[in-house]
């Protein structure tokens, strides 16, 4: 059971209370990383592009109308998701390997170009030399290849941006790709490109696959990825795998002065680039290619999903640098979804592991772009009545390539017949039948079992065990249910007692004394875990990959992080305004954490975790000269904007918070620096004003 929701509040952005936003904004994030990790990890998309693009589009225009609730753990600040195919080894990229944000229309593209001009506080006649590099997007797998004095000594994928998967030896199998390259070529450098699967060559692929009674592959893309990551490289060498490549990542010097000449430089190396590339000046310009393109896009040999745009100069493209998960000097506009129209069955509840009643809507299979959908999610009982569906209607799905779509709304045909009475939400669990309600000003209605719905207890044990938690392999849905329904498991820690039922399970069906081996083996490989997926693990409501990395990150450890914990519990402590001031956690998660410390039960369960797991240390920075140190920004820079001086304070090393306390160490004082700055100046810590801070950080002089 997906214990994940798809909210679509009923309600207007514009209308929404800060509460409605916070709460919708938690749910969306929690999908969306569910989604980046079936995606980027397990080539097997949890919902489709048009879904994904919705929700990721709804919940950016919430960020825009209530800014204060941006978060680090939002999709806006993470990139695809971590690296976690235990048979691969991994591999840290020198530069981050970001994702983009989307635009759709001609509108949004003009407000990326505004976005861009206030950064940088450029003037009119300076945006009139602005210009773009347009790139078809590439429906592949994303690589980063390493050169060590022209020679290609590894390659890797994307995984969560930072850390990928080492496809080295596979790589090495595609016949388009340079192994070595002659002229003058940096002594260490990344490319960056796109791993595909031809539309022709996919068909013959699946013709083969269906003769040799295989699985058939979803969509080239899927095909790509699948390819890619085979554990045998004959395998790959036999997949019809292409490349383009589009960008750089690390490099020793520099290469070129704009982005297109890098790329007509990447072709005198024996690179293959999209020859479909374009320079365009303006929103009108990117319109017009657009349309062009959506036009030819049918007739192309590859798959291709929308056209990046990015500035050309290179220079700037520094200077804009990124925001959480995407770059400020980049975006994707993306093409229109696929639509179809199937019948409704029934609609389903599903019961997740913080109590959230799912419904889902079961359908009639129907072909939609090359894939049988049967399932799609409903969101919350807000957007049921909103569309007004109900069961046995005919319903307008709609899909971008890949697996679940959304129900965009009834099919008109359905409202001129006899139709069954509106859906009636439940009231009470389905599973534990106690209340489920629904608060003010929240979308989802829970159950308010807790710990005594079996639902719960069973879900937050599969997510225990899942991909981005444990990644306890034959730990999966089935078997933990099954454990859990004999009784030999209730709480995290018997996972790792299972030693202790051995002759239980060996007279269970399906289980026999290999598969139970390789089981416990698995187990005992897993008692060492790094600090942001235990954290993760613990399915506290709220806390999803991202915020998990974010604590983890400023507490460093386990025994700091429940220290810490444990103290914040106190209204106005020091521990508690800490964790308040964190960027990217805020009031609502951090009353999350506290309510979970507060309770006994919990306390328990993570000693019990204490004493059978080694948790690891964060690795933390070793240089940097404003490592380990606590910034706090306050008034109007003139020489920068806020969010560039917050940029480059993380990128040496800070920890950027939003309150003074006794353990901040700078605070940089712009003008009318308000309250915080008088605060500082009260309790003794050190305010550095514009130029001081300049100094302090050796701002380039030429920016």
């Amino acid at each position: 059971m997906n214990s994940f929701q798809t909210p679509f509040n009923s309600l207007l952005i514009s209308n929404l209370t800060l509460t409605q936003a916070k709460e919708e904004l938690s749910v969306i994030s929690d999908y969306l990383h569910q989604c980046d990790h079936a995606y980027y990890n397990q080539d097997d998309p949890l919902t489709d592009d048009a879904t994904y693009d919705l929700l990721r589009r709804r919940h950016k225009e919430i960020e825009v109308l209530f800014p204060e609730l941006v978060k680090k753990n939002s999709p806006s600040q993470t990139v695809g998701s971590q690296a976690n195919n235990s048979a691969l080894k991994k591999s840290k990229h020198k530069v981050p390997m970001l994702s983009l944000d989307n635009v759709f229309n001609a509108e949004e593209f003009q407000d990326f170009i505004n976005r861009i001009q206030r950064y940088l506080d450029l003037k009119t006649e300076d945006l009139e030399k602005l210009s773009f590099v347009a790139e078809p997007k590439i429906d592949g797998l994303s690589i980063n290849l390493t050169y060590e004095k022209g020679e290609l000594v590894k390659a890797s994928t994307r995984g969560d941006g930072t850390v990928g998967e080492d496809v080295t030896s596979n790589v090495k199998t595609i016949a388009a790709l340079p192994l070595q390259l002659m002229g003058n070529i940096p002594d260490l450098m990344e490319i960056r490109g796109e791993v595909y699967i031809s539309k022709e060559d996919f068909i013959r692929l699946n013709k083969e696959q269906e003769q040799a009674s295989k699985r058939l592959f979803a969509n080239p893309r899927n095909a790509a990825a699948g390819s890619l990551r085979q554990l045998d490289a004959e395998i790959t060498r036999s997949r019809p795998l292409s490349l383009f490549v589009y960008s750089q990542g690390y490099v020793s010097s520099p290469i070129a002065d704009t982005h297109d000449h890098f790329l007509k430089k990447l072709q005198t190396w024996g690179f293959q680039v999209n020859p479909l590339y374009k320079i365009v000046k303006n929103a009108a310009e990117a319109e017009a290619f657009q349309q062009d393109l959506m036009i030819k896009r049918s007739g192309l040999s590859y798959d291709i999903d929308g056209i990046v745009y990015k500035v050309n100069a290179i220079h700037l493209q520094e200077r804009l640098g990124f925001i959480g998960r995407s770059p400020r000097w980049a975006t994707a506009w993306k093409f229109p979804a696929e639509q179809a129209i199937t019948r409704l069955k029934k609609i389903d509840i599903q019961v997740g592991r913080t109590g959230a009643l799912t419904p889902v809507a079961l359908l009639e299979p129907i072909n939609v772009g090359g894939v049988i959908v049967t399932r799609a999610t409903l969101h919350n009982e807000d957007e049921i009545i909103r569309k007004d569906v109900r069961e046995n209607d005919r319903v307008i799905l709609q899909r971008a390539g890949d697996v679940i779509p959304q129900i965009v709304s009834v099919d008109p045909s359905s409202l001129e017949q006899n139709r069954s009475d509106p859906f009636q939400f439940p009231t009470h669990c389905p599973v534990c039948g106690a209340n489920a309600e629904k608060p003010e000003g929240e979308v989802v209605r829970r159950c308010t079992g807790g710990l005594t719905c079996n639902a719960q207890i069973e879900e937050r044990l599969i997510h225990f065990c899942s991909k981005d938690a444990f990644d306890i392999e034959g730990m999966g849905q089935k078997t933990v249910t099954e454990f859990f329904n004999e009784d030999l498991i209730h709480q995290p820690a018997d996972i790792f007692h299972l030693q202790n039922h051995q002759e239980k399970i060996l007279h269970s069906e399906g289980w026999a004394a290999l598969s139970l081996k390789n089981l416990l083996t698995a187990i005992e490989n897993k008692k060492t875990i790094s600090l942001d997926r235990f954290i993760y693990a613990l399915g506290i409501r709220r806390i999803g990959i991202a915020t998990a990395k974010i604590l983890a990150k400023h507490y460093t450890s386990y025994e700091n992080w429940t220290k810490e914990m444990l103290a914040a519990r106190q209204i106005g402590s020091d521990e508690r305004l800490t964790l308040g001031s964190i960027e990217g956690i805020g009031p609502a998660i951090a009353d999350e954490l506290v309510a979970f410390f507060s309770e006994e039960h919990n306390q328990k369960a993570l000693h019990d975790l204490a004493t059978v797991l080694t948790i690891q240390h964060v690795e933390t920075l070793q240089e940097g000269v404003l490592l380990g140190k606590i910034l706090v920004f306050t008034g109007t820079l003139s020489t920068m904007t806020r969010s560039e001086a917050k940029d480059i304070a993380e990128r040496l090393g800070a920890k950027v918070t939003s309150s003074v306390s006794a353990k901040t160490d700078y605070v940089i004082e712009g003008v009318d620096g308000g309250s915080k700055a008088r605060k500082a100046k009260e309790i003794g810590i050190k305010c550095l004003d514009e130029k001081e801070w300049r100094e302090l950080i050796k701002y380039p002089k030429n920016y």
